[in-house]
């Protein structure tokens, strides 16, 4: 407990927040801090009970509109009460809000006097000590004290303070106190505090009652679809016991599945009905993808328009799924409907506690939490303490006495040091778990995938769709007409290409712009492997020019690397490769398809496709750089999908790189060489990745890219020809259709004819076929009984167009 009072010299001293007086203990120096900004702030102050001090009070701060309820028990700090979050967790006994009320009585002779006044509590009380360790504390007053003693003895420890297996049949103790004295009250923060305690001491019973043999357990076997291995059942266990737990393995050791197991046992053993997955947008449909593989139960994806979003919230799916950007500004919404338990998948986005975010999330309430992130502690402590604050808010207490503790700071203030870190790690033991690759080596699978969806921007997916449109016609001329030309044929590639090349940026089509977001979320990755000063990482595009845009990414991030790509000499590739398997400073192999083969990169664990090719041979030649004989590492493979565009239709359809594999695309370039019957197996796989409704996007998903609503309410002014070579641009006029498109317009005619003809001389061979065609063509007029030919149409207005030219030729 704080001193409970000051030194007499502090109302003359003006106290710096960021530097504590060399004669002042850290808690006086707070206290002090806190008796400053009471007088700073004009707190609007009201007396709501019944007494004339020693009452409870309603304190308003104007400034933040936020009031507190404030109970003065005693003019002796540490046995008053606020219910603001900074009293707490200060351990001071104390707060700016108290200290108001203390200014406020002061400043009233009428009641002022009263204040030195003893205060005659006769009644005995259960209240709640705040702090680092919190416990219940037992506060005995003058009736029948000696009773109340003896019978405190069974129950609470020399200093008074309820023991452990106490807290399970508390119920008996309220009820022989009550018999003493009648008075008696347990206040409410201590209920809570020992309702909650009494749940953890029976979860763990009952948990320990359903896997009595612990991570070999029968009980993991039907728990969820997938094998578990024993560090994740370990996890496992800890964290349902604990209620509310953070996970901070290593990248690749599967935090997703063991959060979905804690959830799945808390749903089948407690009962729980509501679960919030919070994570960013680009992880949402990958969570769903996830929980759709490992468990039997529903889950939805909310997003949309807060109005939207709000119905979503009411609907029945177990799991719900929803980004950083939208819980934000859903809090009070998702507090109404009182969630069980919450996921906080990437939790580092909440590692900066001064952020709109980080403040946001910790407004959220649920008896239940799961914190997951790679990299809790990243730069600084404070990172730490403010993730773990969302677990248990009193865990690492104050974060000003925490940063007291462990900061060495010289002079003038700068930090040059850290102290007792083992400190820190055995007190968040109880609520936290991390292990590295390198401890779990040997039960880990030589190669874990993972499929990341990300979204993209407004004008990403204008021009994604621009060529959509373009392949779609050539499908449906298909449909009609049953070929296509070798101009058709090498269009449509060149659109398919261009479809793919936009879902990584804008700035591969056109280098005078630049839309993407893979390369945000490539940073935030590096970010986390890199943590691990041994890791090094591959990273794969199809696209030099997307390299290009990497590259300088990670030049700002002062990350060393190598670059390989096609324009790089046979002779240099051996000094790339030898510096990235010999220099400690060089953390990421960059490369086209280039490196691709004929390199070997053990060195790495890590290989990152930021596309992937249309054969599969050449995804599986990227990736066995890295994961081949000689790797003494598990390998973790990363693909980036862009969602709602040809990529994440591409990962579909299994029968599509099939095709390529086969040889439909010659090497994957431009050009394609296939008979008619491997054609017409092409058509049907590139229509089924074209007919994929318009995916909206959402003014949320645009919010978490950086897109403006002038972005995304403009129309793309890309021309359709951009991806063309500058022969081809040449053929375009400005005044209209070139020649040469008018010749191959007249030659596509004349093919069309062709195969009209084509077709009417199949069918009038067949007499049957022609009998049945005409009797379906041919429809009776009932009033005049006259017969008339029906021709269907695809397109009115073609019609319309094709009489208008036949007047023209005619006149």
């Amino acid at each position: 407990m704080a001193s409970n009072s000051l030194k007499g010299s502090v109302k003359k001293i003006k106290f710096n927040i960021a530097k504590k007086p060399d004669d002042f203990s850290f808690e006086e120096w707070q206290i002090g801090l806190r008796k400053q900004f009471s007088e700073q702030q004009k707190f609007k102050i009201k007396n709501i009970g019944d007494q004339k001090v020693f009452s409870d009070y309603d304190v308003l701060n104007p400034f933040s509109k936020k009031s507190y309820r404030v109970a003065l028990r005693s003019k002796v700090r540490g046995l008053n009460f606020c219910a603001c979050p900074d009293f707490k967790v200060n351990n001071l006994g104390t707060c700016k809000h108290i200290e108001g009320v203390f200014n406020y009585i002061n400043n009233k002779k009428s009641v002022k006097g009263l204040l030195n006044s003893s205060v005659d509590r006769t009644y005995s009380s259960v209240s709640l000590k705040y702090g680092v360790n919190q416990a219940i504390i037992l506060r005995i007053g003058t009736k029948n004290s000696n009773a109340i003693r003896k019978l405190a003895s069974m129950y609470f420890d020399s200093k008074l303070i309820l023991k452990k297996d106490s807290f399970l049949r508390f119920e008996k103790f309220l009820s022989e106190i009550k018999k003493i004295d009648i008075d008696f009250k347990c206040y409410d923060d201590a209920m809570d505090f020992i309702i909650n305690e009494r749940e953890k001491y029976s979860r763990e019973r009952i948990i320990f009652k359903n896997f009595p043999d612990g991570i070999k357990s029968e009980g993991f076997r039907k728990l969820v679809n997938l094998k578990l291995y024993d560090y994740q059942k370990e996890a496992i266990l800890k964290a349902a016991i604990a209620g509310r737990y953070l996970i901070a393995d290593d990248m690749g050791l599967g935090k997703t599945i063991q959060s979905i197991a804690v959830v799945e046992i808390l749903k089948k053993l407690f009962g729980i009905e509501k679960v919030i997955i919070i994570c960013p947008t680009s992880l949402k449909y990958q969570w769903q993808s996830e929980i759709k593989k490992i468990t039997n139960s529903e889950s939805l994806v909310i997003e949309g328009m807060q109005q939207n979003r709000e119905k979503q919230y009411a609907l029945d799916e177990f799991y719900k799924i929803v980004s950083y950007n939208a819980i934000s500004r859903d809090i009070s919404i998702v507090n109404k409907m009182i969630p069980d338990l919450i996921i906080l998948d990437e939790a580092q986005r909440i590692k900066n506690w001064k952020t709109k975010t980080a403040q946001s999330i910790k407004q959220l309430r649920s008896p239940y939490c799961l914190v997951l992130t790679g990299t809790p502690l990243e730069n600084k402590l404070e990172e730490l303490h403010s993730i773990v604050e969302f677990v248990d808010k009193f865990k690492l207490g104050l974060l000003s006495k925490f940063l007291f503790d462990h900061q060495i700071k010289d002079e003038g203030g700068k930090i040059v040091g850290y102290r007792e870190l083992n400190k820190i790690g055995n007190s968040i033991s109880s609520l936290c778990i991390r292990r590295t690759k390198k401890e779990v080596l040997k039960q880990l699978p030589e190669r874990i995938d993972k499929t990341i969806m990300v979204d993209v921007t407004t004008k990403q997916f204008a021009i994604h769709q621009e060529h959509q449109e373009s392949v779609s016609k050539l499908v449906n001329k298909w449909k009609r007409f049953g070929f296509l030309s070798e101009k058709d044929r090498q269009f449509l590639l060149i659109s398919l290409n261009c479809m793919r090349m936009v879902s990584d940026s804008t700035y591969i089509l056109d280098q005078k712009t630049r839309h993407d977001t893979k390369i945000d979320e490539l940073r935030i990755l590096l970010e986390e492997i890199l943590q691990n000063k041994e890791e090094k990482v591959v990273i794969f595009s199809q696209w030099e020019r997307m390299t290009r845009l990497i590259a300088k990414e990670l030049d700002q991030m002062n990350i060393g690397f190598e670059y390989l790509h096609g324009g790089v000499p046979a002779k240099d590739r051996k000094d790339l490769l030898s510096n990235f398997r010999e220099n400690p400073e060089s953390k990421v192999f960059l490369s086209t398809d280039a490196g691709g083969v004929g390199l070997n990169l053990q060195s790495a664990s890590v290989v990152i496709n930021m596309d992937c090719p249309w054969n599969p041979a050449v995804l599986e030649q990227r990736i066995g750089r890295v994961h081949r004989l000689g790797q003494s590492k598990p390998v973790t493979v990363i693909n980036y999908i862009s969602k709602g565009t040809i990529e994440e239709k591409m990962l579909e359809l299994i029968a599509f790189k099939k095709l390529m594999f086969d040889g439909v695309l010659d090497g994957g370039q431009d050009t394609i060489f296939m008979g008619e019957s491997k054609m017409k197996q092409f058509m049907k796989t590139v229509e089924q990745l074209t007919d994929e409704k318009i995916v909206k996007i959402t003014q949320e998903e645009n919010a978490e890219s950086g897109i403006t609503e002038t972005e995304q309410d403009s129309i793309s002014e890309y021309s359709l020809f951009d991806s063309l070579d500058s022969t081809a641009k040449e053929k375009q006029s400005s005044g209209g259709i070139s020649r040469e498109a008018t010749n191959t317009g007249i030659n596509d005619l004349f093919q069309t004819g062709i195969s009209f003809l084509d077709k009417l001389n199949e069918i009038l061979s067949d007499k049957e076929s022609t009998k049945q065609t005409l009797r379906n063509m041919i429809e009776k007029d009932e009033k005049t009984n006259h017969s008339y030919l029906k021709i269907p149409i695809a397109n009115e207005e073609i019609i319309t167009k094709s009489v208008d030219v036949l007047i023209n030729l005619l006149q």
